[in-house]
């Protein structure tokens, strides 16, 4: 090995190529200018902070890699990164009809999506993300295939469209036969009996709510799932579920990984509270906002159509507002909208009861909607200090929509003598189990078809995921790593105020460290000099471009 080093070689540079046969490798130039062999570009630079790249250790690291005018792409696994000798072969799509006429069908290797759009002009380019898409060659053979597909967690509009849609998926576009549909979740792996799914078991279950396949919170044993994928002999792997389940499917992924298995692990993001990072929304958001019409359309009319009326709806949303706030944008018969990321109180100038007061003497009526997680600070101490779970892990919240009701109703008629007519409406569940609408189909459509193209082109521990209106392939971590919630010092949350008149409920000084906590989350992310990224059990630090010349 020695007689090929260059004299100024530099074990911590390399050339990054995930779609060669070996994934890390050194490159030995006189000047350490270092390349990433799937974009082709020149300067780029990896480091990782525990051990040099080529070394194994390093396939459990985040794929950083940074280049011109601060670019950092977040690659995502590939098969090659532990299994260096895999075979290609010519992509099934170059032979089928349907894509013939498709122009430039293939996605560049050098396509990728940036996570932000809007930049100032001397702003680095910041972090992108690996273009989906179908790839020349792959990595299986459509008869190698033996396909699984998995639901977890609380339901969505759209879980059976992307069912659906990854069943067809494989097999017009790529030929697989064998996909099974593993029933009731992440403990359906080794207790429950599986489904096979064929185009036709899955022809029309686009116009159902739920899942077919039925579903389940908790029962995660990585040992025995991951022993139930390999006695069956499964080699692709599609699991659909919020935040608790990518993170299982992280965990899987790494276990798989561990046991050197040709296994593509694949998440496909689901959470009807929007509030998964990264992405522009999640599927089956749009049919909750659409649906939560219906709710708020009823609360009006109750409201307005007797002396003094309350119409209060409460709506989904755990930790993010974000079906609360679309909702009552879209509606603009709301009077008031109560999130979790925008504290309230309610006694007192500047109070919620001060201002529903106000509104019913100007107004006569008043329609509040508030989401589930909204206001539980407000809650009795006695209840708020209960620390109950549900086997996902996830604190049960009280039911902020009948104490703000019974709350409301004491104020007006022990303090203020006051008659009112409130009407409390809880379509929690309503929204959520229908069948997705035109533009979730859409959605799920693509969202389906771009992971079915991602595992065969080798890619594994990934979410496919929209990001600025382009699919993308997503590092696990970037999906686990927090939850995505409304900004209130952000214009969507002005446009509300602006809609519904309501106070904002916040002291000047709470806006004020709001806008400073956003401003340095901004320069963070900005990747000015080093980014550092922590998940856990693996760290990295990022080195934007950095050119060394030897003397």
């Amino acid at each position: 090995m020695d007689s090929i080093l260059s004299p100024n070689y530099n074990p911590e540079l390399c050339l990054l190529d995930s779609r060669s046969s070996c994934s890390w490798f050194p490159i030995f130039r006189k000047s350490f200018t270092v390349h990433f062999g799937g974009l082709g570009k020149s300067g780029f630079a990896v480091r990782s902070s525990t051990s040099v790249m080529g070394s194994r250790e390093d396939y459990s690291k985040p794929k950083i890699v940074t280049g011109d005018y601060g670019y950092v792409l977040e690659d995502v696994p590939h098969l090659t990164d532990y299994l260096p000798h895999l075979p290609t072969y010519p992509n099934p799509l170059q032979d089928n009809p349907a894509y013939s006429v498709v122009k430039q069908y293939f996605v560049h290797v050098d396509d990728t999506v940036p996570q932000k759009i809007v930049v100032h002009k001397d702003s680095p380019r910041g972090v992108h993300f690996r273009r989906a898409g179908p790839r020349q060659k792959v990595y299986f053979e459509s008869d190698e295939v033996h396909a699984c597909i998995v639901t977890c967690g609380g339901l969505c509009p759209g879980l059976n469209t992307v069912i659906r849609e990854l069943v067809c998926g494989l097999y017009h576009m790529y030929g697989v036969k064998r996909v099974l549909g593993i029933d009731g979740g992440y403990r359906g792996f080794y207790a429950r009996n599986t489904i096979p799914l064929t185009p036709k078991v899955v022809n029309d279950i686009h116009k159902r709510g739920g899942t077919i396949l039925g579903t389940s919170r908790g029962g995660h044993d990585t040992v025995k799932i991951v022993d139930s994928i390999q006695d069956r002999g499964i080699n692709q792997v599609y699991i659909i579920g919020g935040d608790g389940t990518q993170k299982g499917a992280s965990v899987i992924f790494e276990e798989v990984r561990r046991r050197g298995l040709k296994v593509a692990v694949v998440g496909i993001p689901k959470t009807i509270d929007n509030d998964i990072p990264v992405i522009d929304k999640s599927f089956g958001f749009d049919t909750a906002v659409e649906e939560a019409q219906r709710a708020i359309n009823a609360a009006h009319v109750e409201a307005e159509s007797i002396e003094n009326g309350i119409g209060l709806v409460k709506l989904m949303g755990r930790y993010s507002g974000f079906i609360a706030m679309h909702a009552t944008l879209a509606s603009r018969d709301v009077d008031c909208c109560l999130i979790p990321e925008s504290p309230f109180y309610l006694e007192g100038e500047g109070g919620l009861f001060e201002y529903i007061e106000k509104r019913l003497k100007e107004h006569g009526h008043m329609v509040i909607v508030i989401a589930e997680g909204a206001g539980q600070e407000l809650l009795s101490e006695s209840i708020r200090t209960m620390t109950k779970q549900d086997a996902s892990g996830n604190k049960l919240l009280q039911d902020v929509g009948l104490w703000l009701s019974q709350s409301i109703k004491d104020y007006f008629s022990k303090r203020k003598k006051m008659t009112i007519n409130l009407k409390y409406i809880d379509p929690t569940y309503m929204i959520r189990a229908i069948p997705s609408n035109a533009s979730d189909n859409v959605y799920c459509t693509l969202l389906a078809q771009s992971a079915v193209h991602g595992a065969m082109a080798g890619y594994t521990g990934y979410t496919s995921g929209l990001v600025n209106g382009r699919q993308t392939y997503i590092p696990f971590y970037r999906i686990i790593e927090k939850q995505h919630q409304v900004v209130i010092t952000d214009r969507m949350w002005a446009r509300l105020l602006s809609s519904t008149h309501q106070p904002s409920f916040l002291s000047a000084k709470d806006i004020m460290e709001d806008k400073i906590e956003e401003s340095l989350k901004e320069k963070q992310e900005g990747g000015q000099t080093y980014q550092l990224l922590d998940n856990g059990n693996c760290r990295s630090e990022v080195l934007l471009k950095e050119e060394v010349t030897s003397q």
